[in-house]
């Protein structure tokens, strides 16, 4: 469904703030006549997998007849990101954990009519989500990016999210999750277990890498995230430390931002221990994930837990690089190990270093695995497929005669 270029703005309540050309403004949101309006209710203080999940749900949604527009209860980086001016990004912020106000302001937004159906991202915004959705009468759905109980390594706070998103999931009319095995563990919650869904996340078909010629010289390794303790990035500086001591030709590429200053400083200090420090390139953040994999022979996630089906992978594999990833959570429904690329257990730096030196020493085959990786993305894990289930979800909720008690 093409989307109208002549769209009528409608006055909304409260000042929103829209992202424009990557530059904040104070202006409403488009209202695109003939589909119905979910409005996305995020964190927005990070851009990293979940939040481009998010962004590929609101460009894609159109085609199936539905507009998107996001309000942010933490807004930072997700509303200076550039994205097309169709797509508004609302400021409603959180001033802490329980403030539960912004929840009136989207309950506002939806009684102008503009949006049908609240959709939430994290165990914070589901909290507002629900009021919000109980105060203006209509249906809200959840997506399980990652499962809750192991998101970080503080015990406690994942006890206290996972506890938060149990309790707010008993009003939700649906929820999706991002892979089968999150499915899984999600359906074991009585209160939820008959609307779960599954909708695998998906990004875009790109034009990929050229194959690797074998004298191509020293080997790139790359890795791409929001680095925290959860990723394994430790585990994998230990095996880029075994890989030089067996003197193979090998650099690593680091793409992302630290989560916190003091970790990134552990990193860091890590690096030099190790005396890898002179192979890493750390080229900080990008909104770019493509330019930079046209980088790297091997892909790298040695994720420790936590994950649903990472977006990152899915842009290895539509980008023909092939990876050397962990067997967490939905990862081994992406990659079949020796075919689409190799899977290794979590927290074993040598048996990391073993899987990426069958590449660099040609015991599996690099172009191989690339071509089953690209036809894999296509067929299983594009854009258009993520946005196609969702899209049913939706219809599936919206055609319920009532709302959940």
């Amino acid at each position: 469904m093409n989307v109208d270029p002549a769209l009528p703005e409608m006055a909304l309540p409260v000042p929103v703030a829209v992202c424009v050309g990557g530059e904040d403004q104070l202006l409403p949101p488009r209202i695109c006549r003939g589909l119905r309006g979910v409005l996305h209710v995020i964190n927005g203080e990070h851009y990293s997998g979940a939040e481009r999940v998010q962004d590929l749900l609101a460009a894609r949604l159109p085609d199936f007849g539905f507009s998107a527009a996001f309000a942010c209860v933490k807004p930072d980086r997700f509303p200076r990101m550039p994205r097309s001016p169709r797509i508004p990004v609302l400021a409603t912020p959180m001033k802490s954990r329980w403030d539960l106000r912004p929840a009136r302001d989207l309950a506002r937004l939806v009684r102008t009519g503009a949006f049908a159906l609240l959709h939430a991202h994290t165990p914070r915004t589901a909290m507002v989500t629900a009021a919000a959705a109980r105060l203006a009468r209509v249906p809200w759905v959840y997506h399980v990016h990652s499962p809750a109980s192991r998101d970080s390594t503080h015990r406690w706070r994942n006890y206290f999210n996972a506890l938060v998103e149990y309790a707010c999931l008993r009003s939700a009319s649906a929820v999706i999750a991002v892979s089968g095995s999150l499915g899984e563990r999600v359906r074991r919650w009585r209160s939820v277990g008959d609307r779960v869904f599954v909708a695998p996340n998906g990004v875009p078909c790109q034009c990929p890498r050229p194959p690797r010629i074998s004298d191509d010289g020293p080997w790139t390794l790359g890795t791409v995230a929001l680095f925290r303790p959860r990723k394994g990035l430790e585990v994998l500086l230990e095996s880029l430390a075994i890989l030089a001591e067996q003197g193979e030709r090998v650099r690593l590429r680091a793409v992302g931002d630290f989560e916190t200053r003091d970790y990134r400083e552990q990193v860091l200090a890590l690096a030099q221990k190790l005396q890898v420090a002179d192979r890493i390139d750390w080229t900080g953040f990008t909104n770019d994930v493509p330019a930079e994999l046209a980088l790297i022979d091997v892909f790298v996630l040695p994720s420790r837990f936590g994950e649903g089906l990472p977006m990152v992978l899915l842009e290895a594999m539509a980008a023909g690089v092939p990876t050397v990833a962990t067997r967490v959570e939905g990862i081994p429904e992406v990659i079949r190990d020796g075919h689409d690329g190799l899977l290794v257990e979590p927290d074993d730096a040598h048996g990391l270093a073993a899987a990426i030196a069958r590449f660099l020493r040609g015991q599996v085959d690099w172009a191989a695995i690339r071509a089953n990786a690209l036809r894999r993305h296509a067929e299983r894990f594009s854009d258009h497929a993520m946005a196609a289930c969702v899209a049913e979800v939706y219809r599936r909720v919206l055609s319920q005669p009532c709302l959940p008690a």
